[in-house]
């Protein structure tokens, strides 16, 4: 689904709505990263400095999120979807077609890409409640001891009420966020009244000057500039909910112009009072407004919280759809919404992630040094897959300047990138080693997949092959057999069960294939193709966009318009592999992962919502 022509009634509540999903992540920034600057001794808070750094997060976040992402990168879209996965697909297919020696690099770097972004999605969770609830410290310092206390509990209640959804609650997100931002807006330009000549830093040569003088320390001031940024993937992550243009008109809008006032009115109270670097953003507070801001912060916080959850159960969703993850249980937890799901397994294992995070690092600060290594690596590669498209897709407008902007803003998420690998020793290692082990599992599932669908190809014969042979002393029985195969050319093992050991085949034989497009949805129209190969014997193929429910028995109801009648007392015939042996053809290690991977696997009867009166289950050894 994409908005991007949306009527002009429609704008102002999708606007509002994104405020909320979209902006939340990089919208409580202003807690922590104009902060980090200055905590431990990175930078002192004179005035010079205060102005270098307010110059180099100026100019960053109109390079990077302004000009790359909200104008350019909002262009790429996958038939209306967004995200690292989604822009891989479309890189893949592109290059298929045009460029296929590329097509196997894109696949891989849009993986680590992907694996990448769990690791942001576990920090964001940790470092913005957390920063938002240290607030207590500044209003009564002698309720510190409870910040982490607080900040579990509020964690805990976030990741459990998941499974009921929130299409309830998000109808709050988006006024709240609007408040938030309007709240942010106020403080700094009541900041900068008083100091006005905090302005100045929208000069770059403050920015450049300070990098000349002081190269060491400026190659430091970037990854806590960098944190100004983070959530700025979610702007094009999230355009499948909302279109393009409603995404545009709130950052342009509100979130642009409220962010750099907030950090413009912090920069301009570092200026007065050099002790308030210490916290800048709660002690832009007027007296009496403190609590109320806390408050404010970690209900913006929990909103930013929730919408990377989200972000990881549609990832995790759309690998499954694309083939590097088993099959999982996924909960639709709206009637309406087609993007509210909720899927268990990411669920705890990401509360797990987050809790040990906070328990871990204890302060938000901490956590600033392993937060930016995971987005600036993923917004390289999306600067990476946004050139491939580029140079691949026909007839692409604008390339020369998109080219021009692609580099121009990868150099700079270098230097970030950079820059932020200097914090592996005090956290930063905790995103990369996730990101490998995720980017493990995916590549091990589809490596290990596609080798077990060689295997099957060997034993299984065509499906011409096996209409052509007669089969003597075996007897119709009345009745509609449906046997799911991988390969739509093979007759599977299951049917050969059938005719060895009970000598039957039904009157009715069909084989069902899935195909897992690349697009996001399918239209209805085109969901079904059916052949009529001999008397009784059909090929139905259906197709699924990776952003669907593969609804299976939802689906078939469509053969009638091909005069294909699918009875109710149907019978469904479906395989669960398991692995034997391993001989070598991948790693034993990495078959034995596999072979755990395929244990945890959702059953294809669940998954594709068969009716489970009518499933018979056959089971398949493999040896790899």
């Amino acid at each position: 689904m994409t908005t991007q022509h949306a009527p002009k009634e429609k704008l102002g509540a999708l606007t509002l709505a994104a405020l909320g999903i979209v902006y939340g992540d990089i919208g409580t920034s202003p807690l922590y990263a104009f902060k980090e600057a200055f905590i431990g001794g990175h930078l002192q808070p004179n005035q010079a400095n205060v102005l270098a750094t307010l110059s180099a997060l100026f100019w960053a976040i109109t390079l990077i999120v302004s000009l790359k992402y909200v104008w350019l990168v909002l262009r790429f879209d996958n038939k209306g979807e967004g995200g690292v996965l989604a822009l891989q697909a479309l890189a893949h297919r592109h290059t298929r077609i045009n460029i296929p020696t590329w097509s196997k690099a894109v696949g891989i770097i849009g993986v680590f890409a992907a694996a990448l972004f769990y690791g942001d999605a576990i920090i964001t969770p940790a470092i913005s409640v957390l920063s938002a609830v240290e607030g207590i410290s500044v209003a009564t310092p002698q309720f510190e001891h409870l910040i982490i206390p607080i900040t579990l509990g509020i964690l805990i209640s976030l990741f459990m009420i998941q499974r009921f959804g929130t299409a309830k609650v998000g109808k709050l997100f988006g006024p709240i966020t609007l408040v938030w931002f309007l709240t942010l807006g106020t403080l700094g330009v009541m900041s900068i009244l008083q100091t006005p000549e905090v302005l100045q830093a929208i000069n770059p040569a403050y920015a450049v000057k300070f990098g000349i003088e002081h190269p060491a320390a400026a190659f430091v001031l970037l990854s806590a500039v960098f944190l100004a940024m983070t959530g700025g993937e979610a702007l094009y992550a999230d355009m499948g909910h909302f279109g393009a243009k409603p995404i545009r008109v709130a950052w342009y809008g509100l979130v642009f112009p409220s962010l750099l006032l907030n950090y413009f009115g912090q920069g301009a109270l570092v200026i007065r009072e050099a002790s308030s670097a210490e916290n800048p953003f709660y002690l832009l507070a007027p007296e009496g407004f403190l609590v109320p801001l806390v408050v404010l912060a970690t209900m913006a916080t929990v909103i930013a919280s929730q919408a990377t959850i989200s972000g990881a159960y549609s990832i995790t969703l759309q690998a499954v759809r694309l083939g590097y993850l088993p099959r999982m249980r996924v909960q639709h937890t709206s009637d309406t919404e087609r993007g509210q799901i909720y899927i268990s397994s990411v669920n705890w294992l990401m509360l797990l992630g987050v809790l040990l995070l906070v328990l871990g690092f204890s302060s938000s600060s901490a956590l600033a040094a392993a937060y930016g290594i995971a987005v600036s690596g993923t917004m390289i590669i999306t600067s990476l897959l946004i050139m491939i498209v580029a140079i691949a897709r026909p007839n692409q407008r604008i390339r020369k300047t998109i080219i021009a902007c692609v580099v121009i803003c990868g150099l700079f998420e270098i230097f970030f990138f950079s820059s932020n690998l200097s914090k592996i020793g005090h956290g930063g290692w905790m995103p990369v080693t996730l990101g490998i082990i995720i980017f493990t599992l995916l590549t091990t599932w589809k490596r290990g997949s596609e080798l077990v669908a060689k295997h099957r190809r060997k034993l299984n014969t065509t499906i011409h092959q096996f209409i052509a042979k007669p089969l003597p002393n075996i007897t119709r029985v009345p009745g509609t057999a449906v046997y799911l195969t991988s390969e739509p050319k093979l007759a599977p093992s299951r049917l050969f069960y059938n005719i060895k050991h009970y000598k039957v085949v039904h009157e009715q034989i069909i084989f069902l294939h899935v195909d897992n497009a690349d697009v996001p949805y399918i239209a209805e129209d085109e969901r079904l193709k059916v052949v009529g190969l001999a008397a009784g014997i059909y090929t139905v193929s259906v197709r699924f966009g990776f952003r669907e429910e593969p609804n299976l028995g939802k689906a078939l109801q469509g053969t009638g318009r091909y005069q294909l009648e699918i009875p109710a007392d149907t019978t469904f015939f479906v395989a669960r592999t398991a692995i034997v042996n391993c001989e070598g053809v991948l790693p034993y290690w990495r078959c034995a992962l596999f072979g755990w991977m395929m244990r945890q696997s959702e059953s294809a009867a669940t998954y594709f919502h068969l009716p489970t009166e009518q499933v018979v289950e056959i089971g398949t050894q493999v040896r790899l």
